[in-house]
């Protein structure tokens, strides 16, 4: 029996609808690496339902050409901010032109830049075979961890961290539970297959933690701020295709590829993602998780 005030009629309907569970006229967000591929994704979602979309990228010419070509004709508005977030001077520098641009408040942090690693062969015919592969392959180095785990480990937490004042005045000054960090890992991070990438999943195994560590500290320290994690599976962007993208920053993957490989027979849609940071963006009652959004790969994988 609940024990909550009840509404009837038209009023109560109306807290069901899409324009009320999704609308984010007036809130502020940041999208890292938000010119192309899942980060794309992020700032057209968020725009398109009012927001104002700071999207940052160390490439001027990447973001510049992400807010002319969808920043027109929408609710919100996509701005170019240039930053290397491996950088923790630009990270600071970041944060504070949008402190000084909004009042210090920040509603929607999507921490999405991140870079892949080379491919290692793990197929091998033998102890001696297999050493050989993965100790003596000329993609596999420290240099290689070590840039890796750089941007999707620590520019990531350091990213978090910084956000923290912003997002926290956010919940200060709107209804609820208002600042929200997305975290995105991968669910490469979750399965226990390398992908021929062990560097790469690795890192992200580590972020889906630092994410996990992150929602605990946070909350243990009083701060209303949700702190969750997207682990998407696999969606078109220049990471995954290994190309290029388009001239509108997309990328494009054969359904074909994934129809027997994943229970939903395609790779992800731009509005699946779409629809999935909507729903972190907006429900104040989620915290300190992880989703894959993978049309069901983990599923077939077995973790």
């Amino acid at each position: 029996m609940s024990t909550g005030q009840k509404t009837s009629g038209p009023q109560g309907n109306d807290l069901f609808t899409r324009d009320h569970l999704f609308d984010l006229t007036g809130k502020v967000a940041l999208v890292t690496g938000g010119a192309t591929g899942i980060g794309l994704m992020a700032t057209q979602a968020l725009a398109a339902n009012g927001a104002r979309v700071y999207i940052a990228s160390r490439n001027q010419d990447k973001i510049d050409n992400a807010a002319k070509t969808y920043g027109q004709n929408v609710a919100g508005e996509i701005i170019p901010l240039q930053a290397d977030v491996t950088s923790k001077a630009d990270i600071d520098r970041l944060f504070a032109e949008i402190e000084s641009r909004e009042g210090g408040v920040l509603d929607v942090l999507v921490n999405n830049a991140g870079v892949s690693s080379g491919p290692v062969e793990v197929e091998s015919s033998g102890a001696d075979d297999m050493a050989s592969t993965l100790f003596g392959s000329d993609s596999s180095t420290f240099d290689d961890w070590t840039e890796t785990y750089r941007t999707n480990v620590a520019a990531l937490f350091y990213v978090a961290a910084r956000a923290l004042p912003l997002l926290q005045k956010s919940t200060d000054q709107r209804p609820g539970w208002s600042g929200a960090m997305i975290n995105i890992s991968s669910i490469s991070g979750m399965i226990k297959k390398s992908q021929h990438h062990f560097s790469y999943n690795a890192s992200k195994a580590a972020a889906i933690h630092v994410n996990r560590m992150l929602a605990e500290e946070v909350a243990a320290n009083g701060l209303k701020v949700r702190v969750n994690s997207i682990a998407p599976g696999v969606f078109p962007s220049e990471m995954t295709t290994k190309e290029p993208a388009d001239d509108e920053q997309k990328s494009a993957i054969p359904k074909s590829k994934y129809a027997d490989k994943v229970p939903a027979g395609r790779p992800g849609k731009d509005e699946d993602m779409a629809a999935t940071v909507l729903f972190f963006a907006c429900n104040q009652y989620l915290n300190g998780q992880t989703l894959a959004v993978d049309g069901g790969y983990t599923l077939a994988a077995g973790l």
